[in-house]
């Protein structure tokens, strides 16, 4: 089976040209509130809970958290991908509050997501060159810079997977088509929701490290969503620990996995099998 073609991604990659505009952080949250109704009581309940966050370009940050603790709520409210909720967010030094849907609309391209089921994220009735002209058709001044075998080639895949549908992908090949989905917008952001639940060790390991390849080597900025602690201490930065909606521990992963001061945070670390948290890298 095609799989892997090379061992690291190539250091010609389009990176985003340093401007004035490169010290505005590509995301600022302050305050963020999003309220969601219970569909039984109809009560308001909040799912995002004054929550605050930076990212710099370049800039790895995950948001951790066990599954219902408004990680992804967070990620897709900060975007403008989900419900917008009160608070201020900006997303390259624009207040998403203030800004209308076409201006929005032309924004969307500067932040790529990439989901945790990636067969659901995929087109089954296209194939994978078939959706990627889909992309060139609606942007194609931004998707103009590479052709489609060498973008495969980017995450590690053979050119003859472009006529392949996503049922004759297994589910790392899918998650490296959607990574290619992403990468061929040259995004600011990529927002990576869970991209390794759900594969196998060592399959995780080679998203894992294409991932952080892609950061090194174009400048995007990371936002991870993870409950996966091992995950978060191999590629990011600076954490955000999340339960019931409210950030409880931030700051660089180094003092937060060794020094919690969290005892929730105490907790999501003792929960991790063996001692895989304590070793970086």
């Amino acid at each position: 089976m095609s799989e892997v073609v090379q061992t690291g991604v190539p250091g010609d990659l389009a990176r985003h040209p340093r401007t004035p505009e490169s010290d505005t952080p590509v995301l600022e949250v302050t305050d963020l509130v999003v309220e969601h109704r219970d569909g039984g009581s109809g009560a308001l309940f909040r799912a995002v809970d004054q929550v605050s966050l930076r990212i710099a370009a370049g800039e790895s940050v995950a948001v951790v958290g066990e599954s219902g603790s408004g990680k992804t709520t967070l990620a897709m409210a900060a975007t403008g991908l989900g419900p917008r909720g009160r608070g201020d967010v900006r997303l390259l030094g624009h207040q998403l509050s203030a800004i209308s849907r076409a201006q929005l609309r032309r924004l969307r391209p500067e932040v790529q997501v990439v989901f945790q089921d990636p067969h659901g994220s995929l087109d089954p009735r296209q194939s994978v060159r078939s959706g990627l002209r889909e992309l060139r058709a609606l942007q194609p001044e931004r998707t103009s810079w590479i052709g489609d075998a060498d973008l495969l080639g980017r995450v590690r895949l053979a050119p003859d997977l472009l006529d392949r549908y996503p049922h004759q992908l297994s589910g790392g090949q899918a998650q490296r088509v959607c990574i290619a989905r992403a990468l061929l917008m040259r995004p600011r952001l990529i927002v990576a929701d869970e991209p390794t639940s759900g594969l196998d060790v060592s399959v995780q390991a080679d998203v894992l490290a294409l991932l952080r390849q892609i950061r090194t080597t174009t400048g995007a900025a990371l936002l991870m969503i993870s409950h996966d602690l091992a995950v978060v201490r191999s590629l990011c930065d600076v954490v955000h620990v999340m339960y019931r909606g409210r950030v409880v521990e931030s700051g660089p992963c180094d003092r937060v996995f060794d020094t919690p001061d969290n005892d929730y945070t105490r907790e999501l670390l003792a929960a991790m099998p063996g001692a895989r948290w304590r070793s970086r890298r």
